[in-house]
């Protein structure tokens, strides 16, 4: 049972009672979570869980300390305080202490939906067994984990600025191989709603790329023209605008002599990004970095970096203003989208990629990532795709991939979850064609 907002802010203010910091910020939130899995065409477990913390973080003499209650009865709060004051007092000075905020106005933005919180173990256990009747029909294993849950939380401040919320989110993955483990197809969606996340589209994709990647073929290591599905995209496409990392020399926006590349046109002209929290496919927190009310921000608006995001702190230390966002990611195309289908017939040569894995930042200064294709590779050739391919390594710069000359065509954006993140958080990212991609070596996975 998730707590309201009323049992939230009186938690809030209970701990924020409790402490006689010279200023602190209590965090109260709640969870209703169930999943089912399943393997070998076959269920294996479901779960559900019910849980509720609280924590308290207080700033003494500019020193900080923090700490968390799994209980939220009154000793348990009070020995939170206790324990979080302690630390303060041993912990050094905080150089970087800005006061909690005072009381803010934030904007609903929805992404709540009860159904989704409450969803009946009959109705999830009725499509998988769906997805499991359409695995044996055409001969595949199939497993995957679904998901769904719902969050209610919100902070105070000892300045007197309070904010509750709620959200929910559904996810599914499914993956599937053929008996003899030489093909693997997957796929994953998830929604705040329910009802809109279409877990007979998710099975029957999964089976399909496990199908039609049967019998790959070496290719040689080396830069081809890349098609990215949606999926692969949200996989690789990781953009971080942190404005310090940028001044301090650390990050690919910084510029020689301590300067940023704000204002320069570094990306495709199509490509805009931009954080959106009333988005209607991605609705997110009304709250910003730092319990700023988050608003519309754009971070890169027709292939120019536009603006990088300034914590409290830092715009402080810059003579800028805080950033209200980012609270999710938009990528979007200024111009009309181009549909997957019509990437592949005007290709004469190159591959198409369903998704990444393990995928690691190499360097920061040219947001340069390491990882590995899986689950679908594919040789076009002359507008067709002619047969699958095995997986490589990649070492990419995702700089390079959208800058300007390499970029071909951008499709419409599409509600994707990364695949490390097993079906949390989610993004607006489009399939993306591009005319270089560099793959440094084979890989055996499948």
């Amino acid at each position: 049972m998730l707590l309201s907002e009323s049992e939230t802010k009186a938690l809030c203010h209970q701990l924020l009672g409790y402490t006689k910091a010279d200023d602190a910020e209590a965090r109260v939130g709640s969870e209703d979570y169930s999943q089912l899995r399943f393997a070998a065409n076959g269920f294996t477990t479901s779960g559900r869980r019910e849980s509720a913390a609280a924590s308290i973080t207080v700033w003494i003499d500019k020193k900080q300390g923090s700490a968390t209650a799994s209980n939220l009865d009154a000793e348990s709060l009070k020995a939170a305080v206790a324990q979080a004051e302690e630390l303060a007092h041993l912990a050094p000075v905080d150089k970087e202490y800005v006061p909690t905020l005072g009381p803010q106005t934030y904007r609903p933005t929805g992404g709540y939906v009860e159904a989704t919180c409450n969803l009946s173990l009959a109705d999830r256990a009725k499509a998988i067994d769906e997805i499991i009747r359409a695995c044996e029909k055409d001969g595949v294993i199939g497993a995957g984990f679904h998901q769904a849950s719902g969050s209610a939380g919100g902070f105070a401040t000892r300045n007197g600025n309070f904010h509750y919320d709620r959200e929910s989110q559904a996810s599914l993955s499914v993956t599937a191989r053929l008996p003899d483990g030489s093909s693997s197809g997957y796929f994953l969606r998830n929604h705040f709603d329910i009802a809109r996340l279409d877990t007979a589209r998710i099975g029957r994709e999964a089976i399909r790329k496990a199908l039609e990647s049967r019998n790959p073929r070496t290719l040689e290591p080396g830069t081809y023209p890349v098609i990215l599905e949606a999926q692969a995209a949200g996989d690789l496409l990781r953009m971080g605008f942190d404005a310090r990392s940028a001044d301090e020399g650390r990050s690919a926006y910084s510029a020689p002599g301590g300067k940023t590349k704000v204002g320069e046109k570094i990306f495709d002209e199509r490509i805009n990004v931009y954080s959106d929290p009333w988005n209607a496919e991605l609705p997110d927190s009304a709250v910003g970095p730092e319990g700023i009310p988050a608003e519309r921000v754009y971070f890169v608006r027709n292939g120019v970096l536009e603006r990088l995001r300034y914590s409290r702190y830092w715009a402080n230390e810059k003579g800028q203003q805080p950033t209200p966002g980012p609270v999710n990611e938009i990528f979007e195309s200024s111009a009309s989208p181009v549909s997957l289908e019509a990437m592949i017939q005007s290709m004469d040569r190159g591959l198409l990629v369903s998704r990444f894995w393990y995928i690691r930042q190499v360097d920061p200064r040219t947001e340069l990532f390491t990882g590995l294709t899986r689950d679908g590779v594919w040789l076009i050739e002359k507008g067709k795709i002619q047969y699958p391919v095995r997986n490589f390594r990649f070492n990419q710069s995702v700089l390079e991939l959208l800058a300007p000359g390499n970029v071909d065509a951008v499709g419409a954006s599409e509600r994707i979850s990364g695949s490390e993140g097993q079906g949390r958080g989610a993004s607006l990212v489009p399939a993306i064609r591009v005319k270089a991609f560099h793959f440094t070596s084979a890989s055996d996975a499948v």
